[in-house]
């Protein structure tokens, strides 16, 4: 799992292409959250995508006019010693199993 943060300008359709460009590759988009941030706007992504698909994905969200800041991290808070407290807790209970998951096998 990845976590996308992108921060954009709030003008009309510019969160539907930034959700588009993850949908029309065919990527499942478990956990979606816009926020207002300060004078913009911000989302969150979390999906399960490849090396070469990030790179893409970067790519096509700088291209859009009003996506003023791109980062891609890890997801949320995985802590390897701790697996159990590895998701945050407004996080839907699937992701966190997923999440938990993840963790158990980094570890193994």
């Amino acid at each position: 799992m990845q976590a996308f943060h992108i921060e954009y300008r709030n003008t009309q359709g510019t969160l539907m292409r930034i959700l588009n460009a993850a949908s029309r590759r065919g990527i499942e988009l478990p956990y979606v959250q816009a926020t207002p941030a300060d004078h913009a706007h911000a989302v969150t992504l979390l999906l399960e995508v490849s090396p070469r698909q990030i790179g893409q994905l970067c790519r096509d969200w700088h291209a859009i006019v009003d996506v003023t800041k791109v980062r891609a991290g890890i997801p949320f808070t995985v802590a390897a010693h701790a697996p159990e407290q590895s998701a945050t807790p407004h996080l839907p209970a699937s992701v966190r199993v997923a999440l938990n998951a993840a963790a158990r096998t980094a570890t193994a």
